[in-house]
């Protein structure tokens, strides 16, 4: 009898976790106001796919109207796909702030660095603003940190990757940075000895991660690229805390 309570009790911690994961819901935003990258609709489809694989939902959009205290409260994570320009008014960007203070996950994927380049609070969070990039060419990426999920199932410490390599302006001090690219592995590089590609921090109450990759079509296909991705993802979305606006320290502009 014992044994069977104990199954019994395992069952359901099990149900409650799944059910959990599911539960967890992200909103990919891919509004562009300036250059528009063709592999957007790539992009939402992988990482529908990739909420589909590992347990959460995924909703995408391209209506800054959404971006609103009430609806984002849905959200464990917002990913900006390869947005650029000015996506959000003042009051969506207000709604947007708060959601972070709140405890909420960002994840910027390519050209979310190049967006709102007048919100000095968003240039922060994402970590950087974008400045130029040269052809698209095949580099060597440095694995710096091994130990976080976008990167823990990398065996080698160096990833040889095509796409469109980003140079970068302000950068924010505070990221922990978890791939570098090698400026002498190809022609164009901007940033000198320390080049980031792809980081993660704390910021403001929420969590955000960043990667540069995934400009080309063909990165929505490629799996250590939907890999790295996804555990991004994962991260952004945390242990399934709940949203406490109790935190968020900025007005609600309406």
């Amino acid at each position: 009898m014992k044994k069977i309570f104990v199954l019994m009790i395992a069952l359901i911690i099990c149900h409650s976790n799944l059910f959990a994961k599911i539960n967890s819901r992200v909103l990919v935003f891919s509004k562009t106001t300036g250059y528009r990258h063709a592999s957007i609709e790539e992009g939402k489809r992988a990482i529908i796919q990739l909420g589909q694989l590992h347990h959460y939902e995924v909703d995408t959009t391209e209506n800054a109207a959404l971006f609103t205290e009430d609806n984002l409260k849905k959200y464990a994570a917002v990913v900006f796909l390869s947005t650029t320009g000015d996506v959000l008014n003042n009051a969506q960007q207000s709604a947007f702030q708060r959601y972070i203070q709140a405890g909420g996950g960002f994840v910027g994927i390519h050209a979310a660095t190049d967006t709102e380049y007048n919100w000095p609070w968003y240039g922060k969070l994402v970590g950087a603003y974008f400045i130029s990039h040269p052809e698209i060419q095949e580099a060597r990426f440095i694995i710096k940190d091994k130990n976080h999920p976008s990167t823990k199932f990398l065996t080698d410490s160096i990833w040889m990757h095509k796409d469109e390599l980003y140079n970068f302006k302000d950068i924010n001090p505070d990221l922990k940075v978890l791939i570098t690219i090698d400026e002498t592995s190809y022609k164009g590089g901007k940033n000198g000895n320390f080049h980031p590609f792809s980081w993660y921090h704390s910021f403001d109450g929420g969590r955000a991660f960043y990667t540069a990759m995934g400009h080309t079509k063909e990165c929505w296909s490629d799996q250590k690229f939907l890999m790295h991705l996804n555990g991004g993802i994962t991260y952004a979305i945390g242990k399934h805390q709940k949203l406490d606006y109790h935190k968020a320290k900025s007005k609600l502009l309406k």
